[in-house]
């Protein structure tokens, strides 16, 4: 009988590996590997798993195959077994939602919660949402990726691995025979830029440009929470997510929760002046009470888009909107005197020394109001400060 070799079984690297007669060889990129028959059964094309190669030799398999499927000739096969008869399989997008739900449970950051499964609706479910599951194939998924691949990297690659999860689950679940490779995937997709993990920041210099530039055009959610994200040194997601009930404008502060920090937890920001006023100018605006402070319906908050957008729009596509929290450790490295800890406690980083952590209980809170007051001052430079603006932010406080 022709076919695979022991040697060739023992050796194989991940893939299927056809033996004959609708035996199959499957190696995981984790390297185990397994026994699986190819047949049909009702119209329909069945992969049924015979088991490991650790509990059945190549001979031994090849045995087994020819037993099912003279099972499966005779009818017995699914009788005996019928959990085995195909049931109703979702699609990709209800997949998807079940993966979602079942998995939500164990994420704190109720942000990343909601982009997991937007990022697929917004850029996959278009593509082979509407497709069973165990229909999905390799090259569905390289022709979806594509648009995105070098376009938003960082947030195609998230994309591959939410699609690796849902088909993984799946699986799991029942709806996909065997597990489905996606490693040829990125063969055919070009090679993305290497992943530094630096984001392009802007030279703090041109800041003072920056805000002079925003001041000129017409105000928007996005460019509000640009410059917003800006003077509060704070990640796009804490901006974007930002709700009316985290504010305090009384003593101008705004208390992120601990739920959508990075770190799990609860981050004071010091309020200045001029971020006050993009929170006043906004005010009006708000759909209800605990409403998003950053929005262009009152109901959802702005894309993670937008404010990138704005910066291209504004002839900086370079830079990236993280990238403004390394513009303000610069900044505050060599243009101004303040301690590395508070610098740091101000962008909300935790302390790599554990011990030191575990001592260093102050959040440096009225040291960062000033840093925080130097930086805006920087942005805004006291010249450009219409007088009565101030006069008129004043009054909106006082009110």
């Amino acid at each position: 009988m022709g076919g695979l070799t022991a040697l060739q079984v023992k050796n194989a690297k991940p893939g299927r590996h056809a033996d004959g007669r609708g035996l199959y060889l499957f190696v995981r990129d984790s390297g185990s590997r397994s026994w699986v028959l190819r047949t049909q059964a009702d119209g329909k094309r069945r992969d049924i798993g015979l088991g490991s190669v650790r509990e059945l030799s190549l001979a031994q398999a090849r045995a087994r195959a020819s037993e099912v499927k003279a099972q499966i000739l005779s009818g017995e096969y699914f009788r005996q077994k019928p959990e085995l008869v195909p049931a109703t399989v979702p699609t990709f997008a209800e997949a998807a939602r079940q993966c979602h739900e079942a998995i939500k449970g164990g994420w704190r950051n109720k942000h990343h919660q909601a982009s997991w499964l937007a990022s697929l609706e917004r850029h996959i479910f278009p593509a082979f949402g509407s497709i069973p599951v165990n229909e999905i194939t390799s090259l569905m998924v390289r022709d979806a990726l594509a648009p995105i691949w070098l376009g938003i990297p960082e947030t195609a690659r998230r994309i591959f691995q939410r699609i690796r999860t849902v088909l993984d689950f799946a699986h799991i679940k029942g709806w996909c025979d065997q597990e489905v490779i996606l490693r040829s995937v990125t063969r055919g997709l070009p090679r993305q830029p290497p992943c530094d993990n630096h984001f392009p920041a802007m030279p703090y210099p041109q800041i003072p440009a920056l805000f002079s530039k925003l001041r000129t055009l017409p105000q928007t959610a996005g460019r509000d929470a640009l410059a917003f994200t800006v003077l509060t040194a704070a990640r796009s997601g804490e901006t974007r997510n930002a709700l009316w009930s985290e504010f305090d404008l009384e003593t101008r502060v705004w208390t992120i929760p601990a739920s959508r920090m990075k770190m799990g937890k609860e981050h004071n920001v010091p309020l200045t002046d001029p971020a006050i006023e993009i929170l006043l100018r906004r005010l009006p605006l708000r759909d209800r009470e605990g409403g998003f402070a950053f929005s262009s319906f009152g109901k959802r908050p702005i894309s993670d888009m937008t404010m990138s957008k704005t910066l291209r729009d504004m002839g900086y596509p370079e830079f990236t909107v993280h990238g403004f929290r390394s513009t303000f450790t610069d900044w505050a490295a060599e243009c101004t005197d303040y301690r590395k800890e508070v610098v740091d406690k101000a962008l909300a980083h935790k302390l790599q020394d554990r011990i030191e952590a575990a001592y260093r209980r102050t959040d440096f809170f009225e040291r960062r109001r000033k840093l925080m007051q130097d930086w805006s001052a920087y942005c805004q430079p006291a010249e450009e400060i219409d007088d009565s603006r101030e006069a008129q932010l004043q009054f909106s406080l006082d009110m």
